[in-house]
């Protein structure tokens, strides 16, 4: 049964939602005023939220703030209820992250054609994210996957269970490593390693990707930083980022927050977005990614050519590196098909002022081709592993190099 959840202060309208959507088999849970609202929203966490806008000691707004910061309620749906009909009060709530207003007096048919349109969305977003099995039944080792990772989250548990690894990223010419990308795992104390192919679907399907990729990208700048004071000073770093917390809007202010915080230039932080992200809504990605270079910070196109028909697009997006995915990249020397395309993508990206980096390097023969094509840089288990911090760390410290290709 889906749960809402109505803030609202004046008894009469709240008695009156209640009896309308009860009768509509929702199952309802109430609250008279802003505060008594967040805790039940952090507590029964509901399916959706109908918040007064104007309500004493905490207005809607404040609600709306207080939970957009909560990791387990960032991304509940959240209606406004108002009688306010001027578009400035609109705009600010949606900048808040609001989902929708309805101005009193609303009909019957208007409030549950409001409900039913940002329910389906939010499906249809977590179906998109999770790419799950329309089954509903978890299996046991699911249902202990999402409550181990809730409770890293409430509990604030980042640094006990998880680690962010860094995979070398190496310029083809010189041999040199010149970034690395990030990548996160977990160790659970109820399950071992928990493989991010398990994890990420699961925390992006629950909204908890946020906090965590948050805490990943607050991780990494203070990473770089550290190596920068000791001495580093060219690394670049990679974040990969989902679409939820790439769609959030305080984005770009939490990014700026967390080089401030560290003193970072942020040239040297780089956010990879895949292509897919990117084609859910261009015009919005291109807006916030114009956002993100203003600031300085580089941007990446993880796993190109495997997702939509974006080459229409990608001169228009402000990218300074092209990822070629590892599907193009295995046996490329042998494969005429996977040659071809490949050697268009760098062509095309250096013509476009990108840096090209290929991933998932496994072979000699690999690497001889991308160097044969001018490509970039390279990734991948012939250079390295994923590494823990001190060991990548070390990698920088002994120089350790891409060697030479005999002539």
């Amino acid at each position: 049964m889906i749960k809402i959840l109505v803030i609202e202060d004046e008894e009469a309208v709240r008695e009156n939602l209640i009896d309308l959507l009860e009768a509509e088999d929702f199952e309802i849970v109430a609250a008279a005023n802003g505060r008594i609202g967040i805790n039940l929203a952090i507590s029964e966490i509901p399916d959706l939220i109908l918040c007064d806008m104007m309500m004493p000691e905490i207005d809607g707004y404040g609600v709306l703030s207080t939970l957009r910061q909560e990791p387990l309620t960032a991304t509940i749906p959240f209606i406004f209820l108002t009688a306010k009909s001027a578009k400035a009060d609109f705009r600010q709530g949606m900048d808040m992250g609001a989902d929708d207003y309805l101005t009193k007096p609303f009909t019957r048919a208007e409030l549950l054609s409001a409900i039913m349109n940002r329910l389906e969305r939010q499906a249809t977003l977590k179906k998109y994210l999770s790419h799950q099995s329309t089954n509903k039944t978890l299996s046991p080792k699911r249902q202990i996957l999402e409550i181990s990772l809730h409770r890293v989250v409430r509990n604030q548990n980042f640094l006990e269970e998880f680690e962010v690894y860094y995979q070398p990223i190496v310029d083809i010419k010189s041999g040199q490593i010149i970034a690395a990308e990030s990548l996160l795992r977990w160790q659970s104390p109820e399950l071992g390693l928990v493989l991010p192919t398990e994890f990420i679907p699961l925390a992006e399907s629950t909204g908890l990707i946020i906090p965590v990729d948050r805490w990943v990208l607050q991780n990494v700048c203070k990473q770089i930083k550290s190596w920068h004071d000791a001495g580093i000073p060219y690394l670049t770093v990679t974040v990969n980022l989902s679409v939820m917390e790439f769609n959030q809007p305080d984005f770009i202010d939490k990014i700026v927050e967390f080089i401030n915080i560290n003193h970072l230039e942020p040239q040297y932080l780089e956010i990879e977005l895949t292509e897919s992200m990117i084609m859910q809504d261009v015009n919005s990605a291109i807006a916030t990614m114009n956002e993100l270079q203003s600031l300085g910070v580089s941007i990446a196109i993880d796993d190109f050519g495997t997702g939509y028909s974006s080459l229409i697009y990608l001169k228009n997006l402000p990218v300074n590196t092209l990822k070629i995915d590892r599907y193009f990249i295995h046996n490329v020397a042998q494969d005429y098909q996977k040659s071809a395309i490949t050697k268009a993508l760098i062509e095309m990206a250096h013509n476009l002022n990108m840096q090209v980096v290929a991933e998932g390097v496994e072979t000699e023969a690999e690497l001889s081709f991308l160097r044969e094509n001018n490509c970039n840089a390279m990734q991948g288990f012939l250079f390295s592993l994923p590494l823990p911090a001190a060991e990548f760390e070390n990698f920088l410290w002994n120089n350790k190099r891409l060697p030479r290709l005999p002539v």
